[in-house]
């Protein structure tokens, strides 16, 4: 086998390990949602945060719900306090449209090590 070939291979091999895909999730809401349909979205969401993943949250206006955008400013209120423990908010909600979006970052988790009975300092 040639020998610049097989670390040609292998640099490779690195460089796909050290890639990781930041993929953002996305979760839409209606202003009137019902309060089981919330709940499941919002252990989805906190599912996707938990995972690592950014998501963005799309509160959608449909027809004349516009008009009642304080319905949707109060939803959000709640969706940022359900989220907090795992995630924080990247950007203010802005208007696009007929679209309520956010940006919710996962917290940093601290590293923890865990310790092993069987350390090779460790006399038998």
């Amino acid at each position: 086998m040639d020998y610049g070939k097989y670390m040609y291979d292998q640099k490779k091999q690195t460089a796909q390990k050290k890639i990781k895909a930041h993929v953002l999730k996305e979760i839409k809401f209606r202003p009137n949602i019902g309060e089981n349909d919330f709940n499941v979205k919002i252990n989805r969401l906190k599912n996707f945060l938990s995972s690592g993943h950014k998501v963005k949250i799309r509160l959608w206006f449909r027809g004349r719900e516009i008009v009642h955008k304080q319905l949707g400013e109060e939803l959000v209120a709640k969706i940022i306090e359900n989220v907090s423990e795992f995630g924080e908010l990247d950007n203010e909600p802005k208007f696009e449209g007929k679209n309520l979006t956010m940006i919710v970052l996962p917290k940093k988790a601290k590293a923890v090590k865990k310790l092993n009975g069987n350390s090779k300092n460790e006399i038998q």
